[in-house]
């Protein structure tokens, strides 16, 4: 196989392909703990199928991007930059990050919006090794009872929740997997 460049790997019918990504990510934001397939494209290594979609899907030159830890790669940047125009940031200045849950850390470096303007706040992509309907029990806006979901750091993520309506957005990912944890959605463990 050839080496990937910063010009493959993209969407081959951008319109239709980034339509059906924009959906699926909306709908796992809308409905917490639902895992859907999120495929399109071929994004360098380390970047999964799923986070290299939604980044194509949701960046654009307006929306700054931090690539943390082993995302953060030559191929990853020219890739990212050549197919959305999104500038690479740091993780104080970035709408969107992505990287292992570790990488991303700590929370605080990444904007949670304002009193007058919530909106400001990073969305964070988590890559995961897997992701599952198990663990943390999630209840809030679009879950009917309760959902459950695989998650990297309950306690980090419960005190991000307490700050709403502030606080980031989570999109988690592995393979070609994707689910999503608004900062509205609260969080608790069994046992």
């Amino acid at each position: 196989m050839a080496a990937q460049t910063q010009f493959s790997g993209g969407f081959e019918n951008a319109p239709v392909q980034a339509a059906h990504a924009f959906r699926a990510a909306m709908t796992v934001m809308a409905r917490p703990g639902e895992i859907r397939a999120l495929t399109g494209i071929e994004p360098p290594a380390p970047l999964s199928l799923a986070a290299g979609t939604l980044l194509l899907t949701l960046c654009d030159p307006e929306t700054k991007v931090h690539l943390a830890g082993d995302t953060d790669t030559d191929a990853g940047r020219k890739w990212l930059t050549f197919h959305t125009g999104a500038p690479i940031v740091s993780a104080d200045q970035a709408d969107f990050a992505v990287g292992t849950w570790r990488a991303l850390g700590p929370l605080n470096a990444y904007r949670i919006g304002t009193p007058e303007y919530p909106d400001r706040s990073a969305t964070l992509i988590v890559e995961c090794d897997q992701l599952e309907q198990r663990a943390a029990v999630l209840s809030g806006p679009g879950i009917k009872d309760t959902a459950r979901l695989s998650l990297p750091d309950v306690p980090a993520l419960q005190s991000n929740a307490t700050l709403f309506p502030l606080g980031c957005d989570f999109f988690f990912t592995s393979g070609d997997k994707i689910a999503a944890l608004p900062r509205s959605t609260q969080i608790r463990t069994e046992g």
